[in-house]
């Protein structure tokens, strides 16, 4: 059985922001946050009214169905599932989804993240390469991204599972692009080696927001300077494209973001994504602006005039949202 963090395949079980037990008998945190945590600037008034264009539809279709029957049978974890992304009606219904990979409880904590806080302590399902190869030819996927948690509990935080993992997919699938959007490995060269392998099109890792609010927003083992550090080394090491994605509405400046897309762009980063935060949960930082569509559009032509081969911003998107046409140039 695949190593994962879920008490049932529906989230059932233990309430945000409390502490329970996997099924793995891991120790964890739903959502990822304390409910008794305070965080800078949590503020207990009633969150900021959704616009409009924030909204989404939700959906049933049977393509939805179908993959998720798909994702359960093979005990796998998903971000879209996890991560509480906005467009898992939107991408499943369309068949595409991403995988995480090495279960769902991270061993990071950052404050805007919904996924489960623990210390797996080295568990590890050494079949899940295999069971994820299993699934992208079951589902004919022409383009995959394999993201994960944060393992800082596993030698190279990972990074070997994840070579396994994009082997196993081509040697069943070879055909198949294939993104990876890893952590950090913290800041660890040799597990980016491991990673940036031939079998690989495009290595992802995202940088998040900017410089000065990175301390209030991820995890203390996370940082700005790293996150570069990382993408600039995968580069170096012969990626063929690298991608990376800025959270807005979290209380950046413009210059603020205009800057950290030069920074990107300094290191060699090919592709954007930019996107609106959406507050999880109560634990979680609160949305400082719902930033309008019309100004995403803007960014959009300002990345493209920086030196992005392209950017795809809009309130709604997410890192690997419709991954397939950014990468070809058609989103």
């Amino acid at each position: 059985m695949a190593y994962s963090n879920r008490v049932d395949n529906a989230r059932n079980g233990p309430s945000s922001g409390s502490k329970y037990r996997t099924v793995n008998g891991v120790s964890a945190i739903r959502d990822g946050v304390k409910t008794s945590q305070r965080l800078i600037d949590v503020r207990e008034d009633p969150p900021k009214r959704k616009p409009d264009w924030i909204r989404v539809r939700l959906t049933n279709s049977p393509k939805f169905r179908h993959l998720q029957n798909i994702v359960q049978e093979h005990n796998l974890a998903t971000v879209c599932e996890e991560s509480h992304c906005p467009n898992i009606g939107e991408c499943w219904s369309h068949g595409t989804a991403t995988i995480m990979l090495m279960g769902a409880v991270c061993t990071r904590g950052c404050r805007f993240c919904a996924v489960d806080t623990g210390n797996p302590k080295g568990q590890l399902d050494l079949d899940e390469p295999q069971h994820v190869a299993d699934t992208v030819e079951l589902l004919d996927l022409k383009y995959v991204v394999l993201t994960s948690v944060d393992r800082d509990d596993l030698p190279l935080g990972g990074a070997k599972h994840y070579a396994n993992s994009i082997r196993a997919i081509k040697e069943r699938m070879p055909k198949t692009i294939i993104e990876a959007l890893t952590p950090d490995f913290a800041g660890e060269h040799e597990a980016i080696k491991c990673v940036v392998i031939p079998e690989l099109s495009v290595f992802a890792h995202n940088i998040e927001t900017v410089e000065n609010l990175t301390s209030r927003v991820r995890d203390p083992r996370a940082t700005y300077r790293q996150s570069l550090d990382v993408l600039e080394t995968a580069k170096q090491l012969g990626a063929t494209s690298t991608k990376s994605s800025i959270m807005l509405g979290l209380g950046e400046t413009r210059e603020q973001t205009l800057q950290t897309m030069r920074d990107l762009v300094g290191v060699g980063v090919d592709f954007l994504t930019l996107g609106q935060y959406l507050r999880p949960t109560r634990q979680h930082l609160p949305v400082e602006r719902y930033v309008p569509p019309a100004e995403f559009d803007e960014l959009k032509e300002l990345g493209i005039e920086i030196g992005f081969k392209d950017v795809a911003s809009g309130p709604l998107v997410r890192s690997s949202y419709r991954a397939d046409r950014l990468f070809s140039g058609k989103f």
